[in-house]
């Protein structure tokens, strides 16, 4: 029998500033998190004008995977083992933390003199128990890369993960997928069946998922064997994602994400005496850590 999804209706709006602002998506008390998914931005869309951008300072992070799918746009990406890359869209950079990394994220010298619209998702994944303390890693991959599934009025891109016989060659530690849908209206559109948990996110058009009217900017999550179709009711581009439950809970707090309190209470201490490594052509500037 099928479970039913749930709307996840509590999404925050933060404003990072020049008008970018960013809906936070999960974690929320109705959905701490979806397969190994324990954070979900969804960023813009935003213009910004010429010799405005982003400007993320060097900041830490802890225990889990991190990437930013864009629409439109790009950011540099620096990190502390030496990663330089711009993410544009259709491409991924895909970083693991693990035991430790420090990266900066900023709108490119040319896209900032020019100005540019900026439009994506970023999102955090838990790394498995064993794989917590990983040597930091970053991998890029070429759009060209992933593995594009068509169905009947549909098209999807494999960001991540396994789905529909097919694997993306982005190197993760637990079963998952990682999709952006675009449905002609009237399509539908089958979730992963060897996935246990699965959530949908509109990010523009409007869909039918087992009863909801989800729209855009909202997100809805199902868990069970398997998951009614999603089918649009207009034009529409999802993202669609999830994977197996994770292996017990997971504490949030600023950057850091890790099975043990004591680990994120080490973690808080180390950026405060600055003993993570610097990044790599952003040395001078940081986030200092909340008080």
């Amino acid at each position: 029998m099928q479970t039913l999804p749930t709307l996840i209706d509590k999404s925050r709006l933060h404003d990072l500033g020049d008008g970018f602002v960013v809906r936070r998506m999960l974690p929320v008390l109705a959905a701490r998190h979806v397969g190994p998914f324990v954070f979900y931005d969804h960023m813009g869309p935003a213009d910004f004008a010429p010799g405005k951008g982003l400007d993320v300072r060097p900041h830490p992070h802890i225990g889990l995977a991190t990437v930013t799918w864009l629409f439109e746009g790009s950011i540099r990406h620096r990190d502390s083992v030496g990663s330089v890359a711009d993410i544009t869209p259709g491409a991924v950079n895909w970083m693991t933390a693990g035991r430790g990394i420090v990266h900066s994220e900023r709108t490119p010298p040319e896209a900032r003199r020019s100005g540019q619209r900026m439009h994506g998702i970023q999102v955090w994944v838990a790394l498995p128990r064993a794989h917590e303390e990983v040597e930091p890693e970053f991998h890029h991959h070429e759009a060209e890369s992933l593995p594009r599934i068509r169905q009947s009025g549909a098209e999807l891109v494999l960001i991540a993960g396994t789905a529909y016989g097919s694997a993306s060659p982005v190197k993760v530690f637990a079963p998952m997928f990682f999709i952006e849908a675009r449905l002609d209206a009237g399509a539908q559109v089958r979730l992963p069946d060897e996935h246990l948990e699965r959530g949908v996110h509109v990010v523009d058009g409007e869909v039918s998922w087992g009863g909801l009217t989800l729209q855009s900017a909202q997100m809805a999550v199902q868990a069970g064997a398997s998951a009614p179709s999603v089918q649009a009711k207009t034009a529409s581009r999802l993202m669609l994602f999830g994977g197996a439950p994770l292996d017990g809970e997971r504490h949030l707090w600023w950057n850091f994400v890790s099975s043990s309190l004591e680990r994120i209470e080490q973690a808080k201490a180390d950026w405060a005496a600055q003993r993570f490594a610097k990044v790599f052509g952003d040395e001078e500037e940081f986030i200092p850590l909340p008080v």
